[in-house]
């Protein structure tokens, strides 16, 4: 059966199940899941702990072996098993079945994947350990929702924002510093519990103790495009270019977004249904919501500008020599103001040379 994560306390507290399923990509929230399934294993008894970890050429014999033994001294036993890969092959799905058919009550069998695609999913092995168990899905925490998330984080040490629109600014900072990395997140809360007692923080104090922590992921700058955060935009495209990513990854990301828009835009001009659009160019998640704005906001003449200055950029980027545009209409001489320029074409707001993007901080 599939449990939802905020869940998992009171579904313990009623007694363990014979078999864990923990997968997703989101790991300090996957390893928090399973240090309370483990302790729960250990205040019942299955004090005997093995792990196994699926590598080329695993032994899936000796795990079925383990699942149907006693422990040498008699203790019930949890068994870990992680599959990094989430792909057991072949042999290794027909044993997972087999273990999901296993009924051992001295035996705890925890396993750990990471996020598994839609396929996977309809696969015989992984629905019979869904089916024989219990599964926890573990998503991630989106950026709309980490000020809420730190907040009841500080919450469970005791601690809290001043209410109104200092709590709010002060919980949008953490966000802002530690985008991408929850568990970053994670370690500025504990720090924030250990330098001030329990009670409200100001936003003082939580900026004089939060570092820039955040780890920029390039495959993220088109929800901040898509939602036309400038901002968010600007600290993003400084931090890639602080944190050394190259020029050329970031310009093809920015690309294929535009092309994106451009292909839904005249498809929906030519009378095609939005859904069939989005499935069509494998939009899907939070950015299925952020289409239908991004789309009422920017202009098939906006959206065509972008791609011929992507055009000049990426000549620029690959270091090649020689004018591609008319007189006047070459890129900023800093290929990453370009960029900002090029985001800012779907972003809507105002061109780069009169809105800037700030210098990376120190």
């Amino acid at each position: 059966m599939q449990l939802k994560l905020d869940a998992l306390e009171a579904h313990l507290a009623k007694g363990l199940k014979g078999l864990y399923v923990v997968y997703g990509d989101e790991h300090l929230l996957a390893q928090e899941a399973c240090d309370r399934i483990r302790a729960a294993a250990r205040a019942g008894g299955f004090t005997d702990r093995a792990v196994f970890t699926v590598e080329r050429g695993f032994d899936w014999s000796a795990l079925i072996g383990a699942t149907q033994s006693m422990s040498l001294f008699g203790d019930r036993q949890l068994i870990e098993l992680r599959i990094p890969t989430g792909k057991p092959g072949k042999e290794g799905g027909e044993a997972l079945k087999t273990l999901a058919a296993a009924d051992n009550p001295d035996v705890v069998t925890l396993v750990t994947l990471p996020r598994v695609d839609g396929a996977t999913q309809k696969t015989a092995w992984f629905t019979a350990l869904t089916g024989a168990g219990v599964a926890l899905k573990i998503d991630p925490i989106e950026r709309a929702q980490l000020p809420m998330w730190v907040g009841q984080r500080l919450a469970q040490q005791g601690q809290r924002v001043a209410p109104g629109e200092e709590g709010r600014r002060a919980l949008s900072f953490i966000a802002e510093r530690v985008e991408g990395n929850l568990l970053a997140a994670h370690q500025e809360i504990q720090k924030l519990g250990l330098l001030y007692p329990e009670g409200v923080l100001t936003f003082e104090q939580i900026h004089d103790a939060v570092l820039n922590v955040a780890r920029y992921d390039v495959f993220k700058l088109n929800e901040a495009m898509l939602t036309g955060d400038v901002g968010r935009l600007a600290r993003m495209l400084d931090g890639l270019k602080g944190e050394g990513e190259a020029a050329v990854l970031v310009l093809w990301a920015l690309v294929e977004e535009v092309r994106t828009l451009l292909r839904i835009k005249r498809g929906v001009a030519a009378g095609k249904p939005l859904a069939t659009l989005l499935r069509e160019n494998r939009v899907w998640g939070p950015r299925e919501r952020l289409i239908g704005p991004a789309l009422s906001r920017v202009t098939d003449d906006a959206l065509e500008k972008a791609l011929s200055l992507a055009a000049r950029l990426d000549r620029q980027v690959k270091g090649l020599s020689g004018s591609t545009g008319k007189r006047g209409s070459e890129p900023p001489p800093d290929p990453w103001a370009g960029m900002f320029e090029l985001a800012m074409a779907v972003a809507g707001g105002k061109p780069a040379q009169a809105a800037p993007a700030p210098r990376p901080r120190r």
